[in-house]
């Protein structure tokens, strides 16, 4: 748990019980990791990891100068203080600043042991947030914070949001090492302790603006609370996009239904002719342009599609387009497909035409597509007048357009409070690719 009281009595008892490293004799040596992973902790020191007062991972990252040195320099302090290598395991008094990995990692596969004692509590913050839990199941005081459920939940969600308490209790005895597999895609976290599914593909929320999806990219780190921790066996392995996508496309796939099969645009209406299919996927031929659509009309609608972006590629997705006219203005709205960050845009766009974004209404979030010529994984959830985007794995737009008043360079969007209408593309003359479209239908 993040930031809560516990007792200096607590504490006390803590560091009285717990062992403090293997026994004289036993020596524990560093994991070797998995096939594909890298090995985090050698063993023997710290490095590769430094000591980190916790704090926003962005406003980390805009430390500079002065500020920056001293952040850094009171970090070391408290490691060489606070934590510890003896008998080839870390050694956390519970004290300090966090111990945070020196790279600072996206998508990723997590491994990592630890131990606590009687009334220990402690966390993982995946992209330098809080947090996957580690905590005293058998502490009737915890009880009342809910760590009778167990270990591995994320403690800081709110309160009835998926992942805040974990599936299962699947911790071992107290003074026992425990085994956490943590698989992250974008916001979405997958946790196993001990081989036991305890949280499935749950977005973990950002503790420090929940106005804001959480980073792109982030350091990982091992939390200090008052009570001592220790670990071992701390391997990563860095998940490619195609692994990203699939593990993305394998969650709450129930009721979508494909409208392309790879092989032709049948079922596809409006500007046919100047779409082709190539290798599997629909591309908008060069230098044209215009508004492919699918002939099935909805109302509230789930879809996903992968989509590929050429230099400055500029596309879009028609929502609820009533089969004729710009979908930008007479369609719910268009949802940009954007290489945002081309030179072409970078400071020369209004953030209403980024990525993502319900086109000259409601901005996005930028920073979450893949580098040019990977595929992405986009999902968008249409619900009456709201729409969300969900990119790579992260939430970059909520909006409820009914409550729009203003309007990029004051254009109008009459057809923004459609109830119903057709999905599809909106080119713009460049060479954007879609496979694996699907859509399904909301009751």
């Amino acid at each position: 748990m993040f930031q809560r009281t516990v007792l200096a009595l607590a504490a006390l008892l803590s560091v009285a019980t717990m062992t403090h490293a293997a026994a004289p004799g036993k020596a524990s040596k560093a994991k070797s990791a998995p096939e594909g992973f890298t090995v985090l902790f050698n063993g023997s020191d710290f490095t590769g990891w430094h000591g980190e007062q916790t704090m926003d991972p962005r406003k980390v990252h805009a430390l500079k100068g002065e500020a920056k040195e001293k952040f850094l320099k009171d970090g070391a302090e408290d490691l060489k203080k606070h934590w510890r290598v003896a008998d080839g395991i870390i050694i956390n008094d519970g004290q300090g600043a966090y111990l945070t990995t020196d790279k600072a990692y996206g998508d990723v596969e997590l491994l990592v042991d630890f131990k606590i004692g009687p009334k220990g509590d402690s966390g993982v913050y995946m992209k330098g947030t809080p947090q996957i839990q580690i905590w005293d199941f058998t502490e009737p005081s915890y009880a009342r914070n809910g760590a009778d459920k167990g270990s591995g939940g994320l403690w800081n969600n709110a309160a009835g949001d998926p992942g805040k308490d974990p599936l299962v209790v699947a911790d071992r005895p107290i003074g026992e090492w425990n085994t956490f597999r943590i698989i992250m895609v974008g916001e979405r976290v997958t946790v196993y302790l001990n081989d036991k599914l305890v949280v499935n593909h749950a977005r973990l929320a950002n503790y420090w603006n929940r106005k804001l999806p959480l980073p792109p990219h982030g350091r990982i780190q091992l939390q200090t609370h008052d009570h001592e921790v220790q670990w071992r066996g701390i391997a990563v392995r860095e998940i490619a996009a195609d692994e990203a996508n699939k593990i993305l496309a394998s969650h709450g796939n129930a009721g979508y239904e494909s409208i392309f099969d790879g092989k032709e645009l049948a079922g596809w209406k409006g500007a046919v002719a100047n779409y082709e299919v190539k290798d599997g996927a629909i591309r908008c031929r060069p230098h044209t342009g215009g508004v492919l659509y699918h002939e099935k009309e909805l109302s509230d609608f789930a879809a996903r599609v992968e989509f590929k972006l050429p230099p400055a590629g500029n596309n879009g997705l028609a929502i609820r387009y009533p089969g004729e006219g710009d979908t930008a203005y007479v369609g719910m709205c268009e949802l940009q497909v954007l290489d945002d960050g081309d030179k072409t845009y970078r400071g020369h766009i209004d953030p209403r035409q980024a990525h993502g974004s319900a086109y000259g209404m409601v901005a996005a979030h930028r920073g979450y597509l893949r580098p040019v010529g990977q595929w992405n994984f986009e999902e968008v959830t249409v619900k009456g007048s709201t729409i969300k985007v969900e990119l790579n794995g992260t939430q970059i737009l909520d909006a409820d357009l009914s409550k729009v008043k203003e309007f990029m360079a004051n254009s109008a969007h009459p057809g923004k409070d459609r109830t119903s209408g057709y999905f599809g593309f909106a080119g713009h003359g460049d060479a954007v690719e879609f496979r694996a479209v699907q859509i399904k239908p909301l009751p």
